[in-house]
């Protein structure tokens, strides 16, 4: 048992470590780090010269002794020495002390996560200074995060959409019940405006304005009046020189399709999979939506046609899981059964 005093440390700190941002909550502060999931290296002596929002500007501008990438991909450490390094960087940020009093770490991890997998979280939060490291998995942290009732006897369904993995539970009594997670997020949306633009206009174009175009002109449902239309520049895959087409919403519904259908077969899954009993009370309290993906355009509406079931959308999207992991660093003795600890 943790001691009933846990909850009081200034160290504690909870990690949400997704594979577009990291948010990190400090007991008795709130969130202090939202910051994206990129490091720079100088590829010559293997140091990181950025970390977060820095490097990510520095993504398709880097010249050849700076390479800038994220550590992280589906969710999970790709990277480990780079993702040992974002942690720490992140933790003596805010916790300039960390180096003599080592905190205590709630992180999340994706709930299709692998033995191998948590052990690398676990080991890299470590390695960064971490005195101790308790897993808890992202849909029960996005749950907790948007007040949902986790602990009674009653169904509660989150639906949280990250940049590298979508994450899907029923939740009761303290409990995943029947869940699903599939590596596919705002990551896969980007990829997949990527390859339309270059199948049908012979147009390369960089992560950065695959995601403006997606937030411009994004959507999973007809949700414009009248469809929009954007001028996207890229390099022209024949000429091999700069040019800009115009680009409309519905080519993009249309090239975001395949990624937001395979979404809703989880949910759709997930829900065959729901007991009866809980069933019966997601008619009355319905879905609730998480993470960056669940701002896609359209994305509630879509999901509510195919369920017949209410949708709601968090308030603040963006923080739900890492809200999760204060509320449980601060009421910890209420949360700690949900929490998994690794032993060697």
């Amino acid at each position: 048992m943790i001691n009933s005093w846990f909850k009081f440390l200034f160290n504690d700190i909870g990690i949400d470590l997704g594979t577009a941002n990291t948010l990190v909550y400090v007991g008795g502060r709130g969130i202090v780090v939202n910051e994206p999931s990129y490091v720079a290296v100088d590829t010559a002596t293997h140091k990181a010269v950025a970390i977060g929002s820095k490097a990510k500007e520095m993504v398709g501008r880097e010249p050849p002794n700076i390479r800038a990438e994220r550590p992280l991909r589906d969710g999970v450490i790709a990277d480990f020495n780079l993702a040992e390094e974002m942690i720490r960087s992140f933790i003596r940020g805010v916790l300039p002390n960390s180096v003599f009093f080592r905190p205590r770490v709630v992180a999340c991890v994706p709930s299709g996560i692998t033995g191998v997998e948590k052990r690398a979280v676990r080991d890299a939060a470590e390695r960064a200074g971490a005195k101790a490291v308790h897993l808890i998995y992202e849909p029960m942290a996005a749950a907790i995060g948007c007040a949902l009732p986790v602990d009674e006897p009653v169904g509660s369904m989150i639906i949280d959409i990250g940049g590298g993995t979508s994450e899907i539970a029923v939740i009761s009594l303290g409990g995943i019940v029947t869940s699903a997670s599939i590596r596919i997020g705002g990551d896969e949306m980007d990829q997949a405006i990527i390859q339309h633009l270059r199948k049908r206009y012979n147009l390369a174009i960089g992560v950065r304005m695959a995601e403006s175009i997606k937030k411009q002109l994004g959507s999973a449902f007809p949700v414009f009046e009248v469809e929009q239309d954007m001028q996207v520049k890229g390099l022209d895959l024949v000429g091999e020189t700069p040019r800009a087409v115009t680009v409309n919403s519905e080519e993009i519904r249309e090239a975001l399709a395949e990624s937001v259908n395979q979404i809703i077969a989880a949910v759709r899954e997930t829900l065959q999979q729901t007991p009866a009993e809980l069933a019966a009370d997601l008619i009355d309290r319905g879905i609730v939506m998480s993470g960056g993906g669940s701002l896609l355009r359209g994305f509630d509406e879509r999901i509510h046609a195919e369920t017949n079931l209410p949708v709601h959308l968090d308030e603040d999207s963006m923080t739900g899981v890492v809200r999760g992991t204060g509320k449980i660093i601060e009421n910890y003795g209420e949360y700690e059964k949900m929490l998994e600890i690794l032993k060697d």
